[in-house]
Parts: structure tokens; C-alpha cells; sequence
């Protein structure tokens, strides 16, 4: 459909990804995130961080507007099962090598806090932006034209 150039959808009104969808790249993204770092590192650590926070953002914009939910309860469940995962089969990525699950997760999740608050709080900005844009869209389809001036005279 053309749509005139005043009719463009903004980055805000893009997001058309099913909820399930969103989660799944995210979780497969994380984890590659992890395979990265740990390659190159040793350890999942800083690059780690940068691509959690640069996920966050990229599933807050590409899901649709019905499962904003989903994707705005997704950064920490995401980043826990990362590191239930690693702790259960690697925990010397995120912790003391001879820690448990339970106490790996909680050391990651410790080492990692400013990653996790800064793309969950950059994730739910992006989706309240949205959301504002989409319903201000949506009352200026299905609202009166906008008043026009006019002068006596």
C-alpha cells in the first residue's frame, strides 16, 4: 500500500514480531552473546553487557503492540535462564568454579545488575514511547479532523 509521505510509519509503529517470536531470538541472541564473549574473553563479561542492553532495545522495537507485555517482563527472565543455563553446565563463566546453580545465577546476576537495570529500563522507555505514539495514532485516525482558523472580516 503507498501511503503519502506524511503517512510514513515512525520506528515507534514498526514493531510486528509475535511475542513467542521475540522471546525466542532474544534467548538465542543472549546466548550467542555468551559464545562471543566467552570466546573472546574467557568469561562472559562486558561485551556480554553491551549486547544484553543492544538486545533489550532491539525486542522492545521489533515486538507488535498485542505482546508488549511479553517483551516488557523479558529482560530479567531472560538473563536468569542465561544463568541458570551457565551455571548448570559452566558455572566458572559467571562464578566461583565450584559454586552451585542457585549461587552461580545470584554471583552473575550481581556482576551483571548494571546491564540488566539499564536494558530493562531502556526496554520499558521504548515500549511506554510506543505505546504513547500508537494510541496518539490511533485517536488521530478515528478522531474529527483537526480544526481549521478562520477570520471574519
Amino acid at each position: 500500500m503507498n501511503r503519502p509521505v506524511s503517512q510514513h510509519r515512525t520506528l515507534w509503529e514498526e514493531g510486528h514480531e509475535p511475542g513467542r517470536q521475540v522471546v525466542a531470538l532474544g534467548l538465542a541472541l543472549a546466548l550467542s552473546a555468551v559464545v562471543l564473549d566467552q570466546s573472546l574473553a574467557g568469561s562472559v563479561g562486558v561485551l556480554f553487557d553491551v549486547c544484553f542492553v543492544l538486545l533489550c532495545i532491539a525486542t522492545a522495537l521489533a515486538v507488535r503492540p498485542a505482546d508488549f507485555f511479553t517483551v516488557g517482563v523479558l529482560p530479567p527472565m531472560l538473563m536468569v535462564v542465561v544463568f541458570a543455563l551457565l551455571g548448570a553446565t559452566r558455572p566458572a563463566l559467571i562464578a566461583d568454579p565450584g559454586d552451585g546453580v542457585v549461587q552461580a545465577v545470584v554471583s552473575g546476576l550481581s556482576h551483571h545488575a548494571g546491564a540488566l537495570v539499564t536494558g530493562y529500563l531502556i526496554c520499558l522507555a521504548i515500549l511506554a514511547v510506543r505505546q504513547r505514539v500508537l494510541s496518539q495514532a490511533a485517536s488521530k485516525r478515528s478522531g474529527s479532523p483537526a480544526p481549521t482558523r478562520t477570520t471574519s472580516g
